[in-house]
């Protein structure tokens, strides 16, 4: 897939080194108010890092889950990686999956921090529903947190929707609140 000078493709899964190169950190500045839509800003803010918790990152996928199904989509400027976006479906231990092998679960997009806002990670979640649909989906599902204003609000622009909240999720970091958030997917005819 192109889209002007940006290339998404799918790259084999033993790639995921590759991917996790790009830096996943984000600055805390607010959180956002499912409900409203609205975002209560923080007193003081903080840098939060996915990656620095290596007991549920990409490095430990493969020993934790079979990755036959999962899908890893570059997005190259040139021969510069600028984003990445891993997504999984009918993979038996992945709870997120709900057992469905028609669900599609983005689970970790990426986009390199010279490079956000710049439509790379619309090309990849446009990658996502296309390589979802190919694949006989007809759902997309993301998780992310209260305090990703800007993910929450990406989201909420490539037509998701917030299905549910749980305040509960994340024992380690009280008070952040997950947000699960939903997709029909068409077919691929239909998005053409």
């Amino acid at each position: 897939m192109r889209v002007g000078e940006l290339v998404v493709r799918e790259e084999p899964i033993d790639r995921l080194a590759d991917h996790t190169r790009l830096s996943i950190a984000f600055e805390v500045v607010g959180r956002f108010d499912p409900a409203s839509g609205e975002v209560d800003s923080v007193d003081e803010g903080w840098t939060k890092d996915y990656d620095a918790d290596d007991r549920s990152g990409p490095s430990g996928w493969p020993e934790r889950f079979d990755l036959t199904h999962w899908g890893l989509l570059a997005a190259h400027r040139g021969e510069t990686r600028v984003g990445g976006a891993v997504v999984t479906r009918d993979t038996p231990n992945m709870w997120m999956l709900e057992g469905r092998t028609d669900l599609a679960y983005l689970l970790d997009l990426r986009v390199d921090p010279d490079h956000r806002s710049s439509g790379v990670g619309r090309a990849l979640v446009d990658a996502v529903e296309t390589w979802a649909i190919a694949h006989g989906c007809t759902e997309l599902k993301v998780e992310t947190q209260d305090i990703n204003v800007v993910a929450c609000r990406f989201y909420a622009a490539m037509g998701l929707t917030v299905a549910r909240g749980d305040l509960d999720a994340y024992p380690d970091h009280p008070g952040e609140l997950q947000l699960i958030w939903r997709k029909p997917l068409g077919t691929a005819a239909s998005r053409r």
